[in-house]
């Protein structure tokens, strides 16, 4: 069951990648919740499609570094950059860990913080 609710993940964020946000809501319950630790708490699919709205003006970046899956769990570690209407960009580093029920999402306990994005250095004289 892990490996496959690892796939299912993995083809969720492939959705959202592509800016298919309704492809992505497939893949949750109708009761799905989402807890942003320290932020806000969405209840239910229509929250979130409502959410994604308003912060996915354009499809983020997601670049998941780990995914670790046991039972009905699976976490995902990564960054992750927004842009906003105006196109700046916004770095976050993220710990989402997703419950799941059956082959649907139907939970989410995101960590996300801010991230500084390092300037590459040059070494040119």
């Amino acid at each position: 069951m892990s490996d496959k609710n690892k796939a299912i993940l993995e083809e969720a964020n492939a959705a959202i990648a592509q800016g298919n946000y309704e492809g992505f809501l497939s893949f949750c319950t109708d009761d799905t919740e989402w807890q942003f630790v320290g932020d806000k708490t969405l209840n239910g699919k229509e929250a979130v499609r409502q959410w994604m709205v308003t912060e996915y003006v354009q499809p983020p970046l997601n670049i998941v570094a780990n995914l670790i899956a046991e039972g009905d769990f699976v976490t995902a570690l990564g960054d992750l950059t927004i842009k906003d209407e105006d196109g700046k960009a916004a770095h976050y580093s993220y710990c989402d860990i997703w419950r799941f029920r059956g082959d649907k999402m139907v939970e989410l306990r995101a960590f996300v913080i801010p991230a500084e994005v390092k300037a590459e250095t040059s070494n040119a004289a």
